[in-house]
């Protein structure tokens, strides 16, 4: 029986080491081939390779397709006293994410504004970020927050489920049953009970867990060796949607931080489109801003996801997607809004000028902004932050 020990790998040392770049999971990003700093060659982007995306816009949209029920429309709250000893609070959270959903929706009741977006009955999946480990994985603070209200409005645990990608990474950062009791923690990647991916036929355990029906396809091919594999789940052009995503939940809310890849950011879409999705190492050189927004576009994504939740509350300007410690910070604030782009791109904004003031980059640059341009282009959401109707509430 093989696990990633035994074939000379330990996960939190493959993990070091791909937050790196080195195994192309979770680098700073290209667009269509170069990074963002790099120029363009003859002032020509290389053809890019080509992709289902089309089949994502045969399905009819329904009344919860992105960008939801307030397009366009962005709450930010801040509150100064939102990190305490280093650690979020969640005294501050739950006043922070309350004054959100009510400046969003205008509803009188908090429990009147999350019913207008889950219903008791329905499977609510909350999808984390845990990737960067302890030090800034979505916070604690935040998600208990959501819970809590959830239960408020009706939603029993039993039908709210914690989910990412990579289970153990979920387990590792305190997304545990022991801390979440009654509520379901799962992931697309998952292992047996003395830690292998394997079975005793030497099948992964991660590929009972896909929906070969929902898939995105890219002309690139993903080829691993046996210690990246188990990560990416299969090879080939085929990046399969989680069933987690497809049948298991009826609604998403999507829980993203507020951190930079590269010159540009991970948040509501990123945080979908490569949590969502197998074999996802074979698209960051060529195709990593398509997507980000192109796999939104698929209706387990673009019509369950009701809401966007940005953990600001710590978060990162360098070094990101990953964690490094001298570039982690205290934004002290949460971003909520159905439209995923225009969150993304008021999210944009605070880390963009974070990295200028700390002297990461000198300016601005467009092509980290090109991945919403796209998304907009599919109707996920506005990219114009002249268009976006931003609200600000300082707290504390």
């Amino acid at each position: 029986m093989r696990n990633s020990k035994e074939n000379g790998v330990d996960r939190r040392k493959f993990f070091k080491v791909a937050a790196l770049g080195g195994l192309g999971i979770s680098f700073a990003p290209s667009f269509m081939g170069k990074s963002i700093a790099q120029e363009v060659k003859d002032g020509k982007e290389p053809a890019k390779p080509k992709t289902n995306v089309e089949d994502a816009l045969k399905h009819p949209r329904t009344a919860t397709s992105m960008p939801g029920k307030y397009p366009a429309k962005v709450v930010r709250v801040n509150h100064q006293n939102a990190v305490v000893d280093n650690k979020p609070g969640k005294k501050a959270a739950a006043e922070m994410l309350e004054k959100a959903m009510l400046s969003l929706t205008g509803a009188a009741t908090l429990k009147e504004a999350w019913l207008q977006f889950v219903k008791p009955g329905e499977k609510i999946g909350l999808k984390v970020n845990p990737v960067a480990g302890k030090s800034l994985t979505t916070s604690h603070a935040v998600t208990q927050s959501i819970i809590a209200q959830l239960e408020d409005a009706g939603i029993p645990r039993k039908d709210i489920v914690i989910w990412d990608r990579r289970e153990f990474q979920l387990h590792e950062t305190g997304y545990t049953k022991e801390n979440y009791p009654g509520i379901k923690i799962t992931g697309t990647e998952r292992k047996d009970e003395e830690g292998s991916y394997y079975n005793k036929e030497g099948d992964l355990y991660s590929l009972e867990m896909i929906d070969k029906d929902w898939y995105y396809w890219a002309d690139v091919d993903g080829e691993y060796d046996e210690y990246t594999l188990p990560y990416m789940v299969n090879e080939g052009k085929y990046s399969y949607f989680s069933k987690i995503c497809t049948q298991e939940v009826d609604k998403i809310i999507n829980v993203p931080i507020l951190k930079n890849a590269g010159a540009s950011i991970t948040l509501c879409m990123k945080n979908l489109g490569y949590g969502a999705i197998t074999n996802t190492s074979r698209l960051h050189k060529q195709l990593w801003g398509d997507t980000s927004a192109e796999v939104c576009a698929f209706p387990p994504l673009r019509d369950k996801v009701v809401l966007n939740i940005v953990d600001g509350l710590k978060g990162c300007f360098n070094g990101g997607p990953g964690a490094n410690p001298q570039y982690i910070i205290n934004y002290n604030t949460l971003l909520a809004g159905t439209d995923p782009v225009a969150v993304d791109r008021v999210g944009y904004d605070i880390v963009i000028k974070k990295r200028i003031e700390k002297g990461v980059q000198e300016k601005d640059s467009p092509r980290g902004r090109k991945f919403m341009e796209m998304a907009a282009n599919l109707k996920l959401g506005e990219h114009r932050l002249e268009k976006i109707d931003l609200k600000e509430i300082n707290l504390g």
